[in-house]
């Protein structure tokens, strides 16, 4: 099976307000993919729908081949930053070492073996140093490092990141984006909510552009276009300025 993830029919509402509509598409293993659209574009919406936090009205989702409960174990899930009470009294390797009760369940004693792993994977992003620090007293960009980790700990295949670059700074996305295309060479896949169109072709090969409907779904050379953007966010002269620098000078960057 060389597909990380295949939607198909999937259709999801708030109430009777459509938020995404009659979805398919198919993502290959080892795929960076970037989920780009305006804000109310259901892009957060897909993750939560496609891992079950949210109840579709209807569709399919299958992971590697199989459903959800029989892939659970391969897949992380990144949420936004400020979806999380951060004042919760948890240090950093606390954190970070909850990644494994997916193994572990939740009643078992996170061990010595479990908080080296932990460790090592503060190693990867750079936040040793800050292992015994409460989460709360960190920057927003060094928390999101932490996340990262945590997700780490999971060494899960397909790993669904809702804006990990939001509320960072400049320096802190490139770190975090040098260690995602990291995973990527380790042949895992990768799906990111992302925002910022100027740095869509050095950050993914693969994107998703979404606005209620699927508007596009593939490799970015063919689907990141002026055409698909425009159809995306709509008529508006700046967008539209940038797509044609954008797609002017694209590349993937990977």
């Amino acid at each position: 099976m060389n597909n990380a993830v295949v939607i198909e029919n999937l259709s999801v509402s708030y109430g009777k307000t459509p938020v995404l509509w009659d979805i398919n598409c198919i993502i290959p293993k080892g795929k960076v993919v970037g989920i780009i659209g305006p804000n109310g574009a259901g892009k957060s919406t897909l993750l939560r729908a496609i891992l079950g936090m949210l109840r579709p009205l209807h569709g399919e989702v299958r992971f590697f081949g199989e459903t959800l409960k029989e892939a659970h174990d391969r897949i992380a899930y990144v949420p936004q930053r400020t979806s999380v009470d951060w004042d919760f009294p948890a240090t950093v390797l606390d954190v970070v070492a909850m990644g494994c009760y997916g193994r572990l369940g939740l009643f078992k004693w996170v061990g010595k073996k479990e908080r080296k792993a932990a460790m090592e994977a503060l190693e990867k992003v750079g936040m040793e140093a800050f292992a015994h620090r409460q989460i709360s007293e960190l920057s927003g960009g060094q928390q999101q490092r932490v996340f990262l980790a945590r997700a780490f700990m999971q060494n899960a295949d397909l790993y669904c990141m809702d804006e990990p670059f939001g509320g960072v700074d400049m320096a802190t996305e490139k770190a975090l984006i040098t260690i995602l295309h990291q995973l990527q060479k380790e042949g895992k896949t990768l799906l990111i909510v992302h925002h910022d169109l100027n740095t869509v072709p050095q950050y993914f090969d693969w994107v998703m552009l979404l606005n209620t409907c699927l508007i596009g779904c593939g490799p970015l050379s063919e689907q990141f276009t002026e055409e698909k953007i425009t159809r995306t966010y709509g008529r508006s002269a700046h967008l539209l300025g940038e797509a044609k620098k954008l797609t002017a000078h694209k590349t993937s960057g990977i």
